[in-house]
């Protein structure tokens, strides 16, 4: 690995799944994050996701384990302003991290593949970890 991070953009989805199985490749990106080895491309509506998401009361997180991983998120993260696309969603959730992926030319990282437009750029965990872990 380079000493330069790498830049991406992660999709909630393997936030929640590293918190659920700490030994899963979702945790291995976020391993990355925390070693300063990916660093991510966040705007505000991302950050907002994740922390609602993340405090969710049925995921049952440790408020300890999600402010960490909030914190190391926001100090390790290139910090954007979305520009909304008009690319089809069936989720509108979901345009604000294709949305960035774009704007910053980065990888989208993703536990679900098939919420997103068929583009080279949008790849599964294990698929970014294959050329980057």
């Amino acid at each position: 690995m380079s000493d330069r991070p790498v830049h991406a953009v992660v999709d909630t989805n393997v936030l929640v799944s590293a918190l659920w199985n700490k030994n899963g490749s979702p945790a291995r990106v976020v391993e990355m994050i925390l070693r300063g080895e990916l660093s991510p491309c966040v705007s505000f509506e991302i950050m907002r996701e994740y922390r609602e998401v993340l405090f969710r009361e049925k995921f049952g997180f440790m408020k300890k384990d999600v402010n960490d991983l909030l914190a190391c998120i926001e100090a390790k993260s290139r910090i954007v302003t979305a520009v909304s696309s008009v690319v089809p969603f069936i989720d509108e959730s979901d345009r604000k991290f294709y949305d960035i992926a774009k704007i910053c030319n980065v990888v989208l990282i993703t536990g679900n593949v098939k919420h997103y437009p068929d583009e080279p750029f949008i790849e599964t965990v294990n698929g970014f970890l294959a050329k980057n872990g």
